[in-house]
């Protein structure tokens, strides 16, 4: 029975060599923004957020060099699948400015249906093509979306013009010629 042990071993080293205290601190706030620009609730992207983490922690093979991409990837499922499984509650949720001068009830309406149907096309098209797209509108570089997703770092730009050619199409066949 000695595998078991030596597995055990294996992992407990795997753990003690990654500083999950200080991975949370340097990424938290930026996987919280991200989740929160897939869900709209900047609350409840706190707690997919870390769910995420939660999941990360009880994943030592996402440990590594590579943990940063694995968390930003599960970060983002995690939204989509809020996204998807919540139509209900999307359409009840808060417009509120970003910033600056109150606006009018109308804006504040037309805003969030503006944001509605550019969620409901980001749910319809290629789960890929959405993690894509929400990884690169939080903010990482090419080199950061390459290495969440897996893809190589030359192709970015390509694969990121396919992508919003999608949501563009989707969009438009969900919504008119608007």
């Amino acid at each position: 029975m000695d595998v078991p042990s030596e597995a055990a071993d294996s992992m407990e080293s795997l753990q003690a060599s990654f500083d999950f205290e200080a991975f949370f601190v340097a990424h938290y706030e930026r996987i919280a923004r991200a989740v929160a620009r897939v869900v709209g609730d900047p609350a409840r992207a706190e707690d997919l957020a870390l769910e995420a983490f939660w999941k990360l922690c009880q994943n030592p093979k996402a440990h590594g060099d590579k943990a940063a991409g694995w968390l930003y990837r599960t970060a983002v499922r995690l939204g989509l699948n809020e996204l998807r499984g919540n139509k209900r509650r999307r359409r009840y949720e808060d417009a509120a400015p970003q910033g600056g001068a109150p606006r009018n009830p109308e804006d504040a309406y037309a805003d969030r249906e503006a944001r509605q149907q550019v969620r409901l096309a980001l749910a319809a098209v290629d789960e890929r093509q959405a993690e894509l797209l929400l990884l690169r509108s939080s903010g990482l570089s090419y080199g950061e979306v390459a290495a969440a997703l897996d893809l190589n770092p030359a192709s970015i730009g390509t694969v990121l013009a396919r992508a919003r050619q999608a949501l563009r199409k989707e969009y438009l066949k969900q919504n008119g010629q608007h």
